[in-house]
């Protein structure tokens, strides 16, 4: 999760957020060379007397500064699109959860079992546990199986949402009568949170969102509570 002055992202908890990590900083090595390069002529036009201001015209430096933006844009191009495809690659997901946003808060629908659906509702401050985060907590938790294929189909009750966990590389638009789909596979265990990342009103900053990853054997234990409890 996010820290107090924190510059960075946050810890990668999936395969997609990983590659999204390391392309990250593939692009800014670019733009930290292209600025360097940059810097380094305007120091120089400036501090030397021997430039001659007086050229009109040079067929190699414009063959190099059509032919080198090409290439550097191929180079951020290509591993983008990779990432694109990946994050738009659903295959055969083992579950698969409608999140349904509403003013202000989520409710879950785990379309693989009869009855296991529920409301998940900010805690407030006053109801807080210590150890517990403000604003992020939630009443119920979306748990999920880790190293699993998870399907999160999206959409809204009302307006506009957004359902967007950063550690999962997940933000998917929550759009009243349209159902939008996103996957993504929790690489460990933890608890992974999120906020809506569309305006939707005034408690807009009130509807966190908790994903919850755990062993296989323990989700299988908490859908059975869940479905005894419904």
């Amino acid at each position: 999760m996010a820290h107090p002055s924190q510059l960075g992202f946050q810890d990668a908890a999936s395969p997609v957020m990983e590659e999204l990590l390391h392309f990250h900083d593939h692009a800014l090595m670019i733009v930290f060379l292209i600025s360097t390069l940059v810097l380094y002529i305007i120091i120089a036009m400036v501090s030397t007397k021997l430039t001659n201001k007086y050229i009109l015209d040079s067929q190699e430096i414009e063959i190099v500064w059509t032919v080198l933006p090409a290439v550097i844009l191929i180079l951020i191009a290509l591993p983008s699109l990779r990432i694109l495809y990946l994050m738009d690659e659903i295959n055969d997901p083992h579950l698969t959860i409608k999140a349904m946003g509403h003013q202000w808060y989520w409710s879950y629908e785990y379309t693989d079992y009869e009855n296991l659906s529920f409301d998940s509702y900010m805690i407030p401050t006053q109801d807080l546990s210590p150890g517990q985060f403000r604003l992020l907590e939630a009443d119920h938790r979306m748990v999920i199986p880790m190293e699993s294929p998870i399907r999160v189909l999206v959409s809204a009750e009302d307006v506009l949402h957004s359902w967007a966990v950063p550690s999962l590389g997940v933000k998917m638009d929550a759009v009243p009568g349209r159902l939008n789909q996103t996957a993504f596979i929790a690489s460990r265990p933890g608890v992974f949170y999120g906020q809506c990342s569309e305006i939707c009103g005034a408690n807009h900053s009130f509807m966190p969102i908790v994903v919850e990853s755990v062993p296989l054997e323990h989700f299988e234990n908490w859908s059975s509570l869940m479905l005894e409890d419904a």
